[in-house]
């Protein structure tokens, strides 16, 4: 257990649910903090595989006014990379069909950047894994899109779901990672808070 977290109130900066269950599996008491809508641009020029730590940071810097001198705040940001595109959220359901179509077949990076900050210390770090998705069927896309929610989903999908069950073939990486979180690497980074 990670005992120096004893002096912080943990603040998790996200709507996210999976986020919300995922730091919940670590035993770290929290509470969910939410913000106005933040502004998520990013340079046109940025190498995709460095946008979620750069939008980590920019969660960060839009919560500091507001986390105290006892608080420790955790934001997050993960997107979907493939051939250096980024696939943020879809805007409706034609989007996610097009974007799990992009897929399909095709091996894809899911990024996720955290970024933990206290008013004396901040730190953040990238985490990566690969996801191999099988040629998906139109009617398996149809029917996932229509019966599932991806739309609150980077590049459309949760692995968790029932697509991470018919269609991912394989990862090389962190499950945690592509759910939205990476819990494993951000329990070693809290050990030095």
């Amino acid at each position: 257990m990670l005992e120096n977290l004893k002096k912080y109130n943990v603040l998790l900066a996200s709507k996210s649910p999976r986020r919300r269950e995922l730091l919940t599996h670590l035993r770290i008491p929290f509470r969910v903090v939410t913000v106005g809508k933040i502004n998520e641009d990013y340079p046109s020029d940025m190498p995709a595989l460095e946008v979620a730590q750069y939008l980590s940071g920019i969660k960060a810097d839009a919560y500091w006014s507001i986390i105290g001198d006892d608080e420790l705040l955790i934001t997050a940001d993960t997107i979907v990379v493939l051939d250096n595109k980024v696939y943020g959220k879809p805007v409706d359901a034609e989007d996610a069909c097009r974007m799990l179509r992009e897929l399909s077949g095709r091996v894809h990076q899911v990024t996720s950047g955290v970024t933990v900050t206290t008013k004396r210390k901040r730190t953040s770090f990238t985490t990566v894994t690969d996801v191999r998705f099988v040629d998906i069927p139109e009617e398996d896309i149809k029917y996932y899109v229509d019966n599932y929610m991806p739309l609150d989903k980077a590049g459309a999908y949760g692995i968790q779901e029932w697509i991470g069950c018919v269609a991912v073939e394989s990862i090389c990486g962190s499950y945690y990672n592509v759910m939205g979180l990476p819990v494993h690497r951000l329990y070693q980074e809290l050990r030095y808070f």
